[in-house]
C-alpha cells in the first residue's frame, strides 16, 4: 500500500477517486496543457477520474508511483508528483501544480520529498526529468534538484512534437 509523505508544508498522498473533481479543475487550465507533457485540453472530470484509476495498479507493478501534493495546513489539493516508467532503479520525475500555486516552492518541496522517498522505499538509484522547452518555471524547479542536463530531444506528445530539455542524476 502507497504511504504518504510529509514535508514541512505538504502532505504527499495517494489519489482518490473523490479528487477528481478538483483535478480537474486544476489540470483543466490550458496553461497546464501547454506546459505539460500529457494533460490534455479540455481535461473532463471523466479524464481525471481515469487518470486517478491508473495509480494504484501502477503502483502494484513497480512501474510508477503517483502521488498528490496537498497543503498539509488545509489538506487542500494543489498539484501532483510522480515517479513514471521506473526500471531498473531508475525512474522519470514528473510534477504539476494548479496555476493558483506557482512560485511558492512547492513543486520544489514536492520533488525532493518524493525524490528521497523513492531512494529510501523504492530502490531508485537515478532519475530522469524534462521539461518543455520555454517552460522556464520547470526548469527553475529542476535546477534546485541537483541533476544535470543531458540534451534537447524532440518527444511525440499529444500528436505533436515537442522539444524538451532532459535531465539526470545518481540519487
Amino acid at each position: 500500500m502507497q504511504q504518504n509523505v510529509e514535508t514541512d508544508r505538504l502532505i504527499l498522498r495517494p489519489f482518490t477517486l473523490s479528487d477528481a473533481k478538483r483535478v480537474a479543475l486544476l489540470a483543466g487550465d490550458k496553461v497546464i496543457a501547454d506546459m505539460t507533457a500529457n494533460i490534455p485540453h479540455p481535461y473532463s472530470l471523466a479524464d481525471a477520474e481515469l487518470w486517478i484509476n491508473t495509480h494504484e495498479p501502477l503502483f502494484d507493478s513497480g512501474k510508477g508511483i503517483v502521488y498528490a501534493i496537498t497543503l498539509k495546513e488545509s489538506g487542500e489539493l494543489i498539484g501532483a508528483v510522480s515517479f513514471l516508467g521506473i526500471d531498473n532503479g531508475v525512474g522519470t520525475l514528473g510534477y504539476w501544480l494548479g496555476v493558483p500555486y506557482w512560485g511558492r516552492g512547492y513543486a520544489t518541496e514536492a520533488s525532493k520529498a518524493i525524490i528521497t522517498f523513492g531512494k529510501s522505499n523504492l530502490g531508485l538509484g537515478k532519475l530522469h526529468v524534462m521539461h518543455l522547452l520555454g517552460n522556464e518555471r520547470s526548469k527553475s524547479v529542476i535546477k534546485k534538484l541537483g541533476v544535470t542536463y543531458i540534451e534537447n530531444r524532440i518527444n511525440r506528445m499529444q500528436g505533436k512534437a515537442r522539444e524538451v530539455c532532459v535531465y539526470t542524476s545518481d540519487l
